[in-house]
Formats: C-alpha cells, sequence, structure tokens
C-alpha cells in the first residue's frame, strides 16, 4: 500500500439502513477508507452477500479487513474446540476472499495451564495448517493479533516470530492493546521502538503492509478492560500518529472506540495534520 488508510471496526453507529452495504455507504460519505468486517459473534454472511459486498466496496475504493470470531482458541485442551476454532478462521478468510477483502485478524489463543513455549509451538503448528488451506484460495492475509492480557498469547515478540516462521501471515497490530498489557508502551520513543522492530524481524515490507487497531483503553494490572472514546482514555494517539508518519508506515488503521466513526476520523485527521 502506499498511504495508511483509515476506518471503522464495523457499521458506523449514524449508517442509515441495516446491513453491510449500509455501512459502506457511510463509511464512503464520512471520507473515510476502509472498513473491518466484524465477524467476532459468528461469520453469518453468505457468498452472495459477500460477492455483493466486494464489488461495492470495489467501486467505492474502499478496503475491507474482517475480525475473526471472539471464540477462538488455538491453543484448546478439547479437540473439538481446536476443531471449531480452525472452522472459524477457515471460514473469515473464506468469506472475506469473496469481499476482496485485503486481512483477516482474530485473537489466537490463551496459555491457560501450558508454558508459552509450548503454547507457542501449538499454536504455530496449527496456523501453520490452516495457512496451506487458506493459500489454496487466496493471498488474503492472516493477522494474529496483539492481546491486552498477560494471560492471552499475542505479544509483539511471539507474533513477530509466528511472521517469521509461516508464510502470508503478519501480525495485526493493536497499540492499545500492546499499552494495556504492560501499562506502558504508550510514548512517540516506544512507538518507534515497536515500529523498529517490526522492520527489524520483518523487513521494510511490513510497515507497508500493516494491519492497525487503534482506541482508547481502560486497563488495570491484569492488562484491558474495556475500550473507551479516544479522549476519555491516556493513550497517546497523537504520538503514535507522528510515530507511523515518522516511518513512512502504510496500510490499514481500524479504529475500535465505541464512538467508531467519531475517533476513526479524528484518527485521519490528526494524522493528516502533522
Amino acid at each position: 500500500m502506499k498511504k495508511l488508510l483509515f476506518g471503522t471496526a464495523g457499521i458506523p453507529v449514524q449508517a442509515k439502513g441495516s446491513g453491510v452495504e449500509a455501512g459502506l455507504r457511510t463509511v464512503k460519505a464520512l471520507n473515510l477508507d476502509c472498513m473491518e468486517l466484524e465477524f467476532v459473534h459468528g461469520v453469518n454472511m453468505s457468498e452472495e452477500s459477500a460477492r455483493k459486498v466486494g464489488k461495492l466496496a470495489k467501486e467505492m475504493d474502499l478496503q475491507l479487513t474482517a475480525h475473526g470470531p471472539y471464540y477462538i482458541n488455538l491453543n484448546a485442551k478439547e479437540e473439538y474446540k481446536i476443531k471449531s476454532s480452525t472452522n472459524h478462521i477457515l471460514e473469515t478468510a473464506r468469506i472475506t476472499t469473496l469481499c476482496n477483502g485485503y486481512s483477516i485478524t482474530f485473537h489466537p489463543g490463551f496459555y491457560i495451564s501450558s508454558t508459552p513455549e509450548d503454547t507457542y509451538d501449538k499454536i504455530k503448528n496449527k496456523l501453520s495448517a490452516i495457512v496451506e488451506i487458506v493459500k489454496k484460495q487466496s493471498n488474503v492475509w492472516i493477522r494474529p493479533e496483539t492481546t491486552g492480557k498477560a494471560s492471552q498469547f499475542g505479544s509483539l515478540a511471539e507474533l513477530l516470530r509466528l511472521s517469521q516462521e509461516i508464510e502470508q501471515v503478519m501480525p495485526c497490530v493493536d497499540f492499545s492493546h500492546l499499552h494495556a498489557r504492560e501499562g506502558k508502551n504508550n510514548s512517540y520513543e516506544e512507538f518507534k521502538k515497536i515500529l523498529e522492530e517490526i522492520e527489524k524481524k520483518m523487513g521494510k515490507r511490513a510497515l507497508k503492509e500493516m494491519h492497525v487497531h487503534v482506541s482508547g483503553i481502560e486497563y488495570g494490572g491484569k492488562g484491558e478492560k474495556n475500550h473507551l472514546n479516544l479522549r476519555d482514555s491516556d493513550l497517546k494517539y497523537k504520538e503514535l500518529l507522528r510515530a507511523l508518519k515518522d516511518f513512512d508506515a502504510a496500510g490499514i488503521v481500524i479504529c475500535e472506540s465505541p464512538n467508531i466513526e467519531e475517533d476513526a476520523l479524528l484518527l485521519k485527521r490528526t494524522y493528516e495534520d502533522i
């Protein structure tokens, strides 16, 4: 991609009418650039609808991403949960491909009683098998998301390691989660270090193919509690945007604040003014 595109996590609040197509029209009317399909409670879009959504997005020059179901755990002890998680990721990738989407993201799993290394090995094996299937259908990016709690698999280091070892995988970098996970990563210098680490491990291309999540965030000793509007949180989003601009980053920036389109516009306008 040539620049950063800004958009909403799901259908804008002010959309007139229901459904993804109404959401896309609102995103376009707001002069935003992209939208994330929220399959967080299940992939409930038919093939016919997906093709219509993809056609409309192309006509409007809007980019699409998707968020897979919340109930994914590739480190589950029960085999049926592993199978279900695998199917959720594959179905998200399949429908997103029909929508001409760019990238899918999901929370990959929990450590539960496993060590971080055992968890990594298990998730890597499952994700490698998933990617081999997806590669036969499309080149949609498979993006495990950085997570907001220390109990969740999904540190930046873990996801960069996965991305180095599995083709067609790169992280979805949720900067709000990285802040909430440890209570730091909230200054220009820290954002700069994150981008430097991505470039070091994945090369400059990774900074030109980013999938980013941003929102306000409430957190405590155990990490993320819930999302907030940017101005109600301590996230230094202006410093984050300055770091992204200084690194000439490109790709998708999805806003997950409760007032999704308002903060998406705030992010875009702030970025353009830097």
